[in-house]
């Protein structure tokens, strides 16, 4: 686990050293908790089905303390939006189509 402490976000293993679980069930529970309509107890008994002992409480601190930061990370590496624009030809008036040529 030492281990892969050393290759993270260094405020994330902050967070994450105090912790007494493993890392692979908190981060799994704090997913979970962010990506489904679970609720807290819902996921006390998923993981007692897995043979973690977990209480709801417990997952909801982990939430509170990991997602400020994970959101912080997350955002540094996203790619900003709205760089490029492209005009359609359904946007352009009838003054700035050009007029077929008479002959």
């Amino acid at each position: 686990m030492r281990e892969s402490m050393k290759t993270l976000n260094p405020a994330l293993a902050k967070v994450l050293k105090r912790l007494h679980y493993p890392m692979e069930v908190i981060l799994r529970c704090v997913r979970w908790y962010v990506a489904y309509p679970l609720s807290l107890r819902h996921l006390e008994e998923m993981m007692a089905e897995r043979g973690i002992a977990v209480d709801h409480s417990t997952v909801h601190r982990w939430a509170l303390k990991l997602l400020p930061v994970l959101e912080k990370a997350f955002r540094r590496c996203k790619r900003p939006v709205g760089k490029s624009c492209r005009m359609d030809e359904t946007y352009s008036t009838p003054s700035q189509r050009s007029l077929p040529a008479r002959g």
